[in-house]
């Protein structure tokens, strides 16, 4: 929707994976881009193994270490975290999504 509507080269990556690349990828080089990182709640979260903290809050740990160095260089970005109802979630957030860019 955003690149229909803007024109603009779009990029998307899906994490928790692609957390640490991006934040790397894109803090370097020109102040061109416009970074969106959404975030959500676990609608299950599971314990790491032998730790007393959970695979949600190392991936919240990554996302939120990957906007401190964006915003720490600069550039322009948002964050939209999303509830554990992760569909009624995006679909609010397509539907200010759609209002914004009209």
């Amino acid at each position: 929707m955003i690149r229909d509507r803007t024109r603009a080269a779009t990029c998307l990556g899906f994490g928790p994976r692609f957390l640490h690349s991006t934040g790397q990828a894109y803090k370097g080089g020109p102040n061109s881009g416009v970074v969106l990182q959404i975030t959500g709640d676990d609608s299950e979260d599971l314990p790491v193994p032998g730790q007393r903290y959970t695979f949600g809050v190392v991936k919240a740990a990554q996302a939120r270490g990957d906007f401190d160095v964006l915003a720490e260089r600069g550039r322009r970005l948002l964050r939209v975290h999303l509830p554990a109802d992760l569909e009624g979630g995006l679909e609010i957030f397509a539907s200010a999504l759609e209002q914004a860019l009209q």
